[in-house]
C-alpha cells in the first residue's frame, strides 16, 4: 500500500495517510524486515533554537523500527508495539534533510531489535536510536 508519503510497498493498514510521519514529512523508500530507509525534513521539526528536534529524530527511529518490527511479525500473524526507545545525538541539524536507516540487531518470535543510524545531508551522522517491539497477537481487525 503506497501513498504520497511511501515510495516503498507496504502491507495494508501500513499506510501513512494521517499519521504522524504524514505531519511531520517522513517519506519512506525501503522497507524490508532487514531494512527500513525514510527521510525526514528537518524544517518544521525544529526546537525554538532552530536545530532539529531531539524528539523528531526519535519519531523517525521508532517509526522505522516499527514498520521493520511490523513487517517481521506478520510473518508470525503477529504486530509490533513499541516497548523501548532510546537515542543518543550526536550533532546538531538547521536545515536540509535527514535520512534514517534501521537495521535489525534481533528478529525473534516475540520480540525485535532494531538499530536505527540518522545521518544528514552531508552523510554526517546526526542520531543513533535502538527500538525494541514487542510481537503481540494481531488485535481483531488488524
Amino acid at each position: 500500500m503506497s501513498d504520497e508519503n511511501t515510495a516503498a510497498d507496504l502491507p495494508p493498514g501500513m499506510g501513512t495517510e494521517g499519521t504522524l510521519l504524514e505531519l511531520m514529512g517522513i517519506v519512506v523508500t525501503e522497507a524490508t524486515p532487514d531494512r527500513v530507509v525514510a527521510t525526514m525534513p528537518v524544517k518544521g521539526n525544529v526546537q525554538p533554537y532552530g536545530l532539529l528536534h531531539g524528539g523528531a529524530s526519535c519519531v523517525l527511529a521508532e517509526s522505522l523500527g516499527s514498520i521493520g518490527s511490523a513487517l517481521h511479525a506478520s510473518a508470525y500473524g503477529k504486530v509490533a508495539v513499541g516497548v523501548d526507545i532510546n537515542a543518543t545525538h550526536h550533532r546538531a541539524v538547521r536545515d536540509g534533510v535527514v535520512t534514517g536507516v534501521a537495521t535489525p540487531v534481533y528478529l525473534g518470535r516475540t520480540t525485535t531489535s532494531y538499530e536505527i543510524v540518522i545521518t544528514d545531508d552531508r552523510d554526517k551522522r546526526v542520531c543513533t536510536a535502538r527500538i525494541t517491539c514487542q510481537l503481540i497477537q494481531a488485535p481483531p481487525g488488524a
